[in-house]
């Protein structure tokens, strides 16, 4: 082989990842941000409370999560739209508005705990939360109000890498790998009021409202078209996909320190807290350090998320290379969900659990009317055309509607 052969053989490879590359965000992103403070904290009670062996729900979950972000982001590939303005194109102007001031109230509690997050881990590192939440608020609002879409995304991207410290967290704790693969492919659970409702917190805080939501708007955003559609598929399967690896590592982690030690927790920043002294305070430190960065992130996408549904409703501009004066409802619902959350979280003595608790309900409750209107969608040929999913994946969607109601069933009695 020629020289020249071989360097067009070394640059093939290459030649064939930049269209993934160029389209890789949306998937990651929104699957990421499911690991947020109430994700930790769901994941964390998981591993402390039942050890490793309701792993297969977060399994599980991480699949419902693959099917629907799959589909918001086709839904918005493919129309263009967001979901909240898709609905009210599709459906009326009555049930697109019910849509929309359910996903905004359920995005304020959520935002609400992500900086509640922030809190608790810049507290476990000897920071108030006086300092670290306005300081969090200022930057995250900043960030998009001085950045260009790229730069946002490179930032957000940047910023996921910090997820490698729950990765740390859960080697340091060095686990029964058997016992957790076990757990991971062995479905079992009983009856008990404990079990029901740690599965269906499960199910709730891997599969959010908002997420579904940001996917579809970033989408647009973003400005992908059906030719990149099957490289943006890749990007939602491997975003889904670390999300669940990184909730399985967390899950690991407590259960093989304070679940054998039989330390119960209610929080992630209890479980940083209670991490040290049973495996080394670097394994504290990792967990302290994820959360922070989780709920930076996050801070970071809940306001989008809610600002993208406000404009799709309204038909307002919505994109983050706009300037203020020409998207100023995008910007400024943005600004008004940090403040308000942020706010909130500075309340003194506000019982944080309470928030977080009450917020995952009310996205566990939020999601199944969402994933019903998508479900409906995705088989619509007015809406997709050529484009509607598969009877096969139509049927995955159903049965992850099912599942998902029998858990918002589970919470509620």
């Amino acid at each position: 082989m020629t020289e020249a052969a071989r360097a067009e053989a070394a640059r093939r490879p290459i030649r064939r990842s930049l269209p993934l590359l160029a389209v890789l965000g949306p998937g990651l992103l929104a699957g990421l941000s499911d690991d947020d403070p109430a994700g930790i904290t769901t994941y964390s009670v998981l591993g402390a409370d039942h050890g490793y062996r309701l792993l297969w729900v977060l399994l599980l979950s991480t699949v419902a999560l693959m099917v629907f972000h799959d589909l918001g982001a086709r839904l918005g590939v493919v129309t263009g739209q967001g979901l909240i303005g898709l609905i009210r194109h599709r459906y009326g102007v009555g049930i697109g508005a019910a849509a929309l001031v359910a996903l905004v109230a359920a995005n304020l509690g959520t935002a609400t705990a992500e900086f509640a997050g922030i809190a608790a881990g810049g507290e476990l590192l000897g920071v108030s939360r006086y300092v670290a939440v306005p300081v969090a608020a200022v930057a995250v609002s900043w960030l998009v109000l001085a950045g260009s879409f790229h730069r946002v995304e490179h930032v957000l991207m940047a910023l996921a890498a910090v997820f490698l410290a729950y990765l740390g967290a859960g080697i340091l704790a060095q686990p029964d790998w058997s016992a957790a693969f076990t757990g991971l492919v062995t479905p079992r659970m009983s009856l008990r009021h404990d079990d029901t409702l740690i599965v269906a917190a499960t199910v709730g805080t891997t599969l959010a409202p908002w997420g579904v939501s940001f996917i579809q708007s970033y989408a647009v955003d973003k400005r992908l078209t059906v030719k990149d559609l099957r490289y943006e598929r890749l990007d939602v399967v491997l975003g889904a996909a670390l999300t669940g690896i990184i909730g399985f590592f967390v899950v690991v982690s407590c259960a093989a320190t304070l679940h054998e030690s039989d330390v119960s927790i209610q929080t992630a920043d209890d479980a940083a807290a209670a991490l040290a002294p049973v495996a080394g305070n670097l394994a504290g430190l990792c967990l302290a350090v994820g959360l922070i960065g989780a709920a930076l992130l996050a801070s970071a996408i809940l306001p989008l998320s809610t600002a993208y549904s406000v404009c799709d409703f309204t038909g307002s501009e919505a994109a983050l290379d706009r300037s203020f004066s020409e998207a100023r409802l995008f910007y400024l619902s943005n600004i008004a969900v940090t403040t308000v959350a942020a706010g909130i979280v500075l309340i003194p003595a506000l019982p944080l659990v309470p928030v977080l608790v009450w917020t995952q309900m009310l996205n566990a409750v939020l999601i199944v009317p969402l994933l019903v209107l998508m479900a409906r969608l995705s088989r619509d040929r007015t809406v997709l055309g050529g484009h509607v999913v598969s009877r096969p994946l139509a049927a995955m969607q159903i049965l992850v509607v099912v599942a998902v109601t029998l858990c918002v069933v589970l919470l509620v009695v």
